[in-house]
Order: C-alpha cells, then structure tokens, then sequence
C-alpha cells in the first residue's frame, strides 16, 4: 500500500468523523438526577440536529442536554440532561409536590418518587427559554433553582434519544406525554 492510499484513507476517516460528530454526541449521564430514567454512566447518543436541521423545537416531556453556567469538579461549565416540563408561554406551576403546566396537571409517574419538591406559583416561560426538570426531583439541580433557571435554546446541544450502555437498557429514549 502506498503512502498515498493510506493518507486518502485517513482523511475519507476524518471527514466522515467530523460529518458524524456534527449530528451526534456520544456521552456519558453523569450523576443521579435523572433516575429512574438515566443514571451515573448510562452511555447515550444526543442528536445534535433535532431542533435544528431536522427542524422543530425541543417538547414537553423531551430530554435534552445543555451548557450550563454549573462547574464540574475540574471547574469546567457542566453539561446537564434534564427534562423539559415547560416551553416558551407556558404558564408552570408546583403546589403541594404536583407540576402543573397551564393549569393540567402532569403526570409524574416516570419520576423516581412522583413528588416535587418546592412551590411555584403561574411562573411563565420566557421566549427562547424552557423549564426543566430532572426526573429525580428530590436531589435534582434544575430550573427551579436560580443556579440554573431557566435554559436558553441557544444552550440546548441536542436531544437525548438513544441508551447505549447498559446493554440491558438499550434503546430509543422515550417521552412520556407522547
């Protein structure tokens, strides 16, 4: 094989490497905030493209990543997977450990033990922002918490919607108010 060969196939390898990357991000779930839906070092792939070339904008229930202004342990910004209970307009609401939004109250069951903790009261959603939750909401660092409010579209990285690892959990992710 000549020299030659072998660098046109080590360039078809990065440009096919860098097409891939730009439609998805592998990544591990870093901590318990998402249980019983992801936990710490689930392998997953983020669609990087839903809600931009594909279109669309992120839905209740989705589970999306984004930049946070969190730090993780090397004081880097954090990445955080939560789930989006609320989009731009809509009208949040937490009483009494239940999430309304625009008055329906949602169902929980997906979450790990089907309570909120905290109160708020007809909190609307800024444009070009969501509300977010993660599933575990009794440990859970989220839009209810000023650290994180709510998240930016422009910070929204992709959606989460496939489980590699573990292999016994594989699959599409799914949204419960589908």
């Amino acid at each position: 094989m000549k020299v030659r060969d072998i660098l046109i196939d080590v360039i078809a390898a990065l440009a096919a490497a860098l097409v891939i990357i730009q439609f998805v991000k592998p990544m591990f779930v870093e901590g318990d905030s998402m249980e019983p839906g992801f936990s710490d070092g689930d392998y997953i792939i983020v669609s990087r493209q839903s809600y931009g070339l594909f279109g669309g904008e992120p839905e209740t229930g989705d589970v999306i990543v984004a930049e946070s202004s969190l730090k993780n342990d090397e004081g880097r910004d954090k990445l955080i997977i939560k789930r989006v209970i609320g989009v731009a307009g809509d009208v949040i609401a937490i009483d009494e450990g239940d999430v309304y939004v625009n008055g329906t109250l949602l169902d929980d069951s997906y979450t790990l033990d089907g309570y909120t903790k905290g109160a708020i009261e007809d909190l609307v959603v800024p444009e070009n922002t969501l509300f977010c939750l993660g599933d575990n909401r009794g440990i859970s660092m989220d839009s209810r918490y000023p650290s994180v409010g709510f998240i930016e579209l422009d910070d929204v990285i992709g959606k989460a919607v496939f489980r590699i690892w573990p292999l016994d959990r594989a699959g599409f992710t799914d949204n419960p108010y589908e």
